[in-house]
This record gives structure tokens, sequence and C-alpha cells, in this order.
């Protein structure tokens, strides 16, 4: 059974640093891209950075491109969010998930993790 399981999020001031990091299990039969997304209270859920399967292609949201760097280790069956100069509108639950294509839409991702809470304070 397929599962994600994310880390790394916590409280910080606006202009710090993050990483969080999603573990996979369970992914077999294909190779996975991996993205993730975030959503804030009474928001929807958005996208904020993918990666295909092979790290070869990476997509980032306007919003945070230049900040947020999207790795993965497939050896350790890993996918990172690097997120540099924090701010408060970052403030949301990330998740990460799993599907066959790195695209923006989060209904073309079959797997989902549990998320992480990230609250940036100015």
């Amino acid at each position: 059974q397929a599962q994600l399981v994310e880390s790394g999020g916590g409280s910080v001031q606006a202009g710090d640093s993050l990483r969080l990091s999603c573990a996979a299990s369970g992914l077999t039969g294909s190779r996975y891209a991996m993205g993730w997304f975030r959503q804030a209270p009474g928001k929807e859920r958005e996208f904020v950075a993918a990666i295909t399967w092979n790290g070869g292609s990476t997509h980032y949201a306007d919003s945070v491109k230049g900040r947020f760097t999207i790795s993965r280790d497939n050896a350790k069956n890993t996918v990172y969010l690097q997120m540099i100069s924090l701010k408060p509108e970052d403030t949301a639950v990330y998740y990460c998930a799993a599907g066959l294509w790195a695209t923006t839409d989060y209904a073309r991702y079959a797997y989902w993790g549990q998320g992480t809470q990230v609250t940036v304070s100015s």
C-alpha cells in the first residue's frame, strides 16, 4: 500500500528557511513524479512545485520561484522541498503527492501524504 509521510514543518520567522521531506513507500509498478501542494486556512489547495521521476525537470508556482527548490533522492525514496526567505503568506499545510505526471493539477496525483504545518510569522 502506497504511503507518503511528510516531515520538517514548523514555526519560523519571516526570512528563515525550512526543509520539508516526504518519505514514500509502497509505490510500485511505475516511476512516479512528485509534487508539493499547500493549503492555507479558508483557501483552496494550490500547487507549489513538482519534479519528474528522474529529477530531470522541475516546475514551480510563480509565488515560490527563486525561494523554493524541489529535489529527490530515489535511492532513499524521498523528495524534498527546500524553502528559503519564507514569508507569512507561505503559511499553510504542505502536502506531498505522487502521480504519473509532474503537473500543477492536483487531481492528477494519485497518492497524498497527511501534510505538515508550516507557520511563518512576521
